[in-house]
């Protein structure tokens, strides 16, 4: 500890970008060599929580970004990444959204599995419905509590109609088109029958991809019957006995069944937004905080940085 301290006490003399990059290269060092030293299974934890939309985050979202590939892709990538990776978990806590975005998602991360031939498992906190549930079956085995919301297979549109309210205010729609069928469900307008009869054409064969994914990933473990695929939607205990899911468990404790004590046994990375350093330090650091408290003057930076985050990652490779 007296040499640390005589270490931390030159270090305080040098520039700031020196001492920087000399501290980078200490965390960077002391962390691979903790983790080179220490090996142990290794789970990685997606947290899919939220709508699923396109798009950054918005204050309409609270200033979280919405679920979809564009934000999720960088930590799907590093949650496959650990050198000694034995599954990956999905923590779902979503009511639906886009069904073009989850059906990126859930390939994208099928596709991970495949590469790497790792197991996904899923766990669902409060529900997963519709487009949440979508996201379950890109795993191979799905878990639930016994009061989450499991299910509503199944497609929604809907919208207004204003034509009285127009009326009554004396106003006049005027729409100009080329192609019979450009301007369709008009809310200022009549509802016409054939645009009508065109939605749900749209509806059914979104239903029927939504179907074919959930039956490709649940297989023979589905119970017989149509109401699965009727938008219904169920708590957990019903969902086991429909075959929608595979048990009740949650996160953390199946865990600790499959694999031991957390930091004892295995190494749990939880993907951070931001990226992989912050997901590696939140891991080793309570383990290697005896070793750094003699650096605490060398500055750090965020761990949103680029070159930081590469540096740090050698440490799983």
């Amino acid at each position: 500890m007296e040499r640390l301290t005589s270490i931390s006490e030159k270090l305080g003399k040098l520039p700031r970008v020196v001492k920087l990059g000399v501290g980078l290269a200490t965390l960077a060092g002391l962390t691979k060599a903790h983790y080179e030293l220490t090996p142990k299974p290794e789970v990685s934890v997606i947290n899919l929580q939220g709508v699923i939309v396109s798009g950054k985050a918005s204050p309409l979202s609270g200033g979280q970004p919405p679920l979809n590939l564009e934000n999720l892709k960088k930590r799907i990538d590093m949650a496959f990444r650990p050198k000694r990776l034995k599954c990956v978990l999905l923590n779902i806590n979503s009511p639906g959204g886009s069904p073009v975005q989850c059906d990126l998602i859930a390939s994208y991360i099928r596709q991970k599995a495949e590469e790497k031939g790792v197991p996904v498992v899923a766990f669902v906190e409060d529900v997963a419905a519709s487009g949440g549930y979508w996201l379950a079956c890109a795993a191979g085995q799905i878990f639930v509590a016994r009061s989450s919301v499991v299910g509503s297979i199944g497609v929604i549109g809907s919208g207004f109609g204003f034509t009285e309210g127009m009326e009554k205010v004396g106003v006049e729609r005027r729409v100009f088109t080329a192609g019979k069928s450009k301007s369709q469900l008009d809310p200022f307008r009549p509802l016409r029958e054939e645009d009508v009869a065109r939605q749900q054409v749209i509806l059914d064969s979104l239903h029927q991809h939504f179907i074919d994914h959930v039956k490709s990933s649940r297989g023979d473990r589905l119970a017989e019957g149509e109401e699965l695929f009727s938008g219904e939607y169920w708590t957990g205990e019903k969902a086991v006995e429909l075959g929608l899911v595979d048990g009740l468990s949650l996160l953390e404790p199946w865990v600790a069944q499959n694999f031991g004590k957390e930091g004892k046994d295995v190494r749990v990375f939880r993907m951070k937004s931001g990226g992989l350093l912050e997901s590696l330090l939140s891991t080793l650091a309570p383990s290697l905080l005896p070793s750094l408290a003699g650096l605490a003057t060398i500055p750090m930076v965020e761990a949103r940085d680029a070159g930081v985050e590469a540096l740090v990652e050698s440490a799983l490779r």
